[in-house]
């Protein structure tokens, strides 16, 4: 096991640092500073390195390209209905900073933020822990927020992400990573990729892709992934059904540590990635972060996955529990699973 720290850029006089994590078989990933991004993930596969995930090479680059591009989402993931909530009677407004709603803790979330960082290591996985923390008046929620980020690399090529957030008065809590992931030989598209989803539902969306509170059967339309699918093929029938252009959904997912809530691969059947979390929702997105033109042109190269609670959770009852409280301290986990299907 290794580890490696380097100075990646410089962001408004500030070093963002690289930290980067490698098993024993040579797979690595690297973690930077600013926004908590996964910048890497690179297995070794018979001495080629392949890379699963999309990573850019400055932070000019980042800032250019958008789409919270692998980067750490708090303190709330996702869109707030109104940009407005309730805890224990009291309404908080936060930032309305995409049309009238909130959308990934606002114009200072956890992806605005330079964290610092420390290694730690056991004999079989080594971890970058990042930590920041967030005033109240930084970003507008209630309560003060310290918060950790743990990415987790072991020998069996399993990547972690722990989000552990205490603060010192009720607020909400629902991180994830943006992660985007183009697995497949050829990356030009998603064309070579399938997904799957363990669920029975997906959220319905209003106008601006807030949840209206209803849960719509997924069985026997393009929304279906309880079966291995061919993205391709699901764009293609989404067209037909509802002259829908991309996925950009939530699905309620079983959370469990043990059976993976979802699962992506290359259909030439080379990998795979089985994903894992301790919570209810999973949002897939399809899109072409760096290219305007394609994305405007629905031509994908990147298929996002953000494991987390519900969006909007806090409005609706049924969708889970958000809310951190003052001596209570929550950890939430994702995690995804490389195999390798072929030699």
């Amino acid at each position: 096991m290794e580890t490696k720290k380097s100075i990646f850029d410089q962001l408004a006089g500030q070093d963002v640092m690289r930290y980067t994590l490698i098993n024993d078989q040579q797979t690595r990933i690297s973690v930077l500073s600013y926004g908590g991004t996964w910048q890497e993930f690179v297995v070794n596969e018979n001495g080629v390195e392949r890379p699963l995930i999309w990573g850019l090479d400055s932070m000019a680059d980042y800032q250019r390209v958008g789409f919270c591009l692998c980067q750490s989402i708090g303190r709330v993931a996702g869109r707030i209905g109104a940009a407005k909530f309730k805890i224990d009677g009291k309404t908080y407004q936060v930032d309305m900073n995409e049309q009238t709603h909130s959308l990934h803790g606002g114009y200072h979330g956890f992806n605005t933020l330079n964290f610092a960082g420390e290694f730690t290591q056991t004999d079989d996985s080594v971890s970058v822990t990042l930590t920041h923390h967030i005033n109240a008046t930084d970003d507008h929620y209630p309560g003060n927020l310290d918060v950790k980020i743990k990415f987790t690399l072991d020998n069996r090529d399993r990547v972690s992400i722990a989000f552990s957030g205490d603060t010192d008065a009720a607020t909400l809590f629902n991180p994830t990573n943006h992660v985007y992931w183009n697995v497949a030989d050829d990356r030009t598209s998603l064309s070579h990729h399938w997904l799957q989803i363990h669920s029975a539902k997906h959220l319905e969306f209003d106008a601006e892709k807030v949840p209206t509170g209803r849960k719509l059967d997924v069985k026997n339309t393009a929304y279906d992934f309880n079966y291995p699918q061919p993205v391709a093929e699901s764009l293609k029938q989404l067209k037909v059904e509802s002259d829908g252009v991309e996925f950009d959904d939530a699905y309620e997912v079983t959370p469990s540590a043990t059976e993976p809530i979802a699962a992506l691969g290359d259909t030439e059947g080379h990998r795979q990635i089985k994903l894992y979390s301790d919570r209810n929702g999973l949002i897939i997105f399809t899109a072409n972060p760096f290219d305007a033109d394609q994305q405007t042109a629905h031509q994908y190269n990147a298929l996002a996955t953000e494991a987390q609670t519900l969006p909007d959770a806090i409005n609706h009852p049924n969708f889970g529990d958000t809310i951190l409280r003052p001596g209570k301290p929550v950890t939430t986990t994702i995690s995804y699973q490389y195999e390798r299907l072929t030699k």
